[in-house]
């Protein structure tokens, strides 16, 4: 029986694999690494950029608090001004934790994960709105491509400090890059401002022992794949069913590998049921198949928004490799 990380690769690479991923199984997180902040349910912070994020009561997740008090970039053009990037800790004991609990896992088995969150797209929204920062790209883009270089050198920085502290072999890589039906940018616009953000970040991460990339955005970003083998994907985690996974996997599958086809909103709810779980599982991984696809719940983790769903689906991903290996 293959290990947890063979079986992961020889999936992605087209191989033999003996049974389906898992799921995040190949992934060993280590969420003790200094970093950004962010809120559990019911509260209220401010990170370290000075970005305010709230999690309502009842809701599935915290998002940027965006009124004219709360913003942090009020005029892309003075960027400099207002965005300030915060000191990346450098200290033995900042580290510890991060340290202590990498030692732990055995490498020959599980893939020493760094999470990573939010992206370089993601930022410049968390700063300024989603509206601000669509509009200016279309209007001041000399000082949005200004201020992408200057997260990506941050981004950067930090990625150094994890692979000085850590010795990484994959990072997890949160940036959402569009909504269930489109992306949230043109190709072209996505090319111009953050694919070369991409490729230094990614490249940076391969040039220094870092053996896989997963990158997750949980959206319709189709039109996006040529550009994230072009940056170094090796896996886009948060497929959804809207992106056609199954043709995605048959025009790209040897370049890059698809994680998900499991809609989180679709199973992931307040009333879900094993019989709904098993049902979205059988027809990922029949239509998707054995290479080149994880079956996985499009949720940017490894759990689920209510109690039981992740290792349910886990659950029927084994019932399928009986039936398919």
């Amino acid at each position: 029986m293959l290990t947890k990380k063979q079986n992961l690769l020889e999936t992605i690479k087209g191989g033999n694999p003996d049974r389906f991923v898992k799921q995040y199984e190949f992934m060993h997180f280590i969420m003790e690494a200094p970093g950004g902040r962010f809120p559990q349910p019911g509260e209220t912070i401010k990170n370290d950029w000075g970005i305010t994020f709230k999690w309502p009561e009842g809701q599935l997740g915290g998002f940027p608090v965006h009124d004219d008090e709360h913003k942090v970039l009020k005029d892309i053009t003075e960027w400099k001004k207002y965005v300030k990037a915060p000191v990346i800790p450098t200290s033995d004991e900042a580290w510890a934790a991060a340290i202590a609990h990498a030692n732990t896992v055995d490498r020959n088995e599980e893939f020493v994960t760094l999470f990573v969150a939010p992206g370089v797209f993601e930022m410049t929204h968390h700063l300024m709105s989603m509206e601000d920062a669509l509009m200016a790209l279309y209007e001041e883009p000399e000082a949005m491509h200004k201020l992408i270089d200057y997260l990506t050198e941050h981004e950067l920085a930090y990625a150094k400090a994890l692979i000085d502290h850590i010795h990484p072999d994959c990072i997890f890589h949160h940036d959402d890059w569009g909504s269930q039906k489109s992306s949230f940018i043109s190709p072209a616009m996505f090319e111009e401002f953050f694919l070369p953000a991409y490729k230094k970040i990614y490249a940076f991460y391969k040039a220094n022992g870092v053996e896989l990339i997963v990158h997750h955005s949980d959206s319709y970003a189709a039109n996006l794949v040529p550009f994230m083998i072009e940056m170094g994907v090796d896996i886009w985690q948060g497929v959804m069913t809207t992106n056609n996974t199954p043709e995605l996997v048959k025009q790209y599958g040897s370049q890059i590998s698809f994680m998900g086809d499991i809609d989180s909103g679709v199973v992931d709810f307040p009333a879900w049921t094993p019989e709904i779980v098993a049902k979205e599982v059988e027809r990922a991984c029949r239509n998707c198949g054995k290479l080149y696809f994880i079956p996985c719940l499009t949720q940017g983790g490894n759990w689920s928004s209510f109690p039981g769903v992740y290792d349910s689906t886990n659950e029927a991903i084994e019932k399928m490799t009986k039936e398919m290996f």
